[in-house]
Order: structure tokens, then sequence, then C-alpha cells
């Protein structure tokens, strides 16, 4: 039997799996985290993650603080 997470995730899901992020990428697993978590609630991350933080949620942060506005058409 093999199970999925169905997206969007819930805000509860993914203060759950923020917490997933290892020290390397895994190969390509932290991306796929990544884009999974960025399809629940934003923003995930609502203060800087500090400098010695995981780089994971440095690119959490600076991709919702920098992202494109949406045209409102």
């Amino acid at each position: 039997m093999r199970a999925a997470i169905i997206k969007p995730v819930t805000g509860e899901e993914v203060a759950a799996l923020v917490s997933c992020f290892g020290p390397d990428d895994c190969y390509g697993v932290a991306w796929t985290l990544l884009h999974l978590i960025e399809t629940g609630p934003n923003p995930v991350l609502t203060t800087k993650p500090a400098p010695d933080a995981n780089e994971w949620h440095h690119r959490l942060y600076d991709r919702s603080v920098f992202e494109e506005p949406t045209p409102t058409t």
C-alpha cells in the first residue's frame, strides 16, 4: 500500500512538515517537501530564520518574502 499527502496541506500539516528538513537535500526530497509546504497556508515562516538555521528554512522564508505578486486583473 502506498500513502500520499494530499495537496493542499493544512496549517497543521505545514507545521509538522517544516520540521522534516535534514542537513542536505536528500537526493531532491527537500525540494519536493518545500513545494508541498508551499501548497499550504502562507507564509509558513513569519520571522526571518537565524543565520545558522537550516538552509531550507531560509529558502522557504525568502521565497515567501520575495515572491512576485499575482496580477489582480
